[in-house]
């Protein structure tokens, strides 16, 4: 008996690391997927190709009285990273695409391990390819 092939969703993120509540939620679902052994590919564009910055770092917060060990800020290179990690635990593919374009217009380019460079036609290609894609924009 053959072994059924895996899903695949795709998923597309626009908002920029730390301000939208639908950036967080999306991380979720892509966190979700493959513990239900569902693979998983990510869009981002605009704003989003800031997500995977290599360089993000955690800061005081001198109004709390904190050190920057103290406030462990979590940035969204730790939990992007821990993806990758889940996705490897559960024998699945993560695939990360930074748009192109929007990394030239943005200037993020040095990233944390696992994202790419691409474009458009990637997400179409996706799109064509998946189960099931969503796109979640800044609204």
């Amino acid at each position: 008996m053959a072994t059924p092939e895996k899903k695949t969703i795709t998923r597309s993120l626009m908002g920029p690391p730390f301000e939208p509540k639908t950036s967080t939620t999306a991380l979720r679902i892509v966190d979700a997927a493959p513990r239900k052994v569902i693979n998983v590919n990510v869009f981002a564009y605009e704003g989003a190709v800031g997500m995977t910055l290599k360089n993000q770092s955690a800061h005081p917060n001198p109004i709390h009285g904190t050190s920057a060990e103290g406030e462990d800020h979590p940035s969204t290179t730790r939990f992007i990273t821990g993806l990758f990690g889940v996705a490897s635990e559960y024998g699945v593919k993560l695939d990360w695409i930074n748009c192109g374009m929007c990394v030239d217009e943005r200037g993020p380019a040095e990233w944390i391990d696992g994202p790419r460079r691409g474009g458009p036609p990637d997400l179409y290609d996706w799109y064509n390819e998946s189960t099931n894609t969503l796109v979640i924009g800044t609204r």
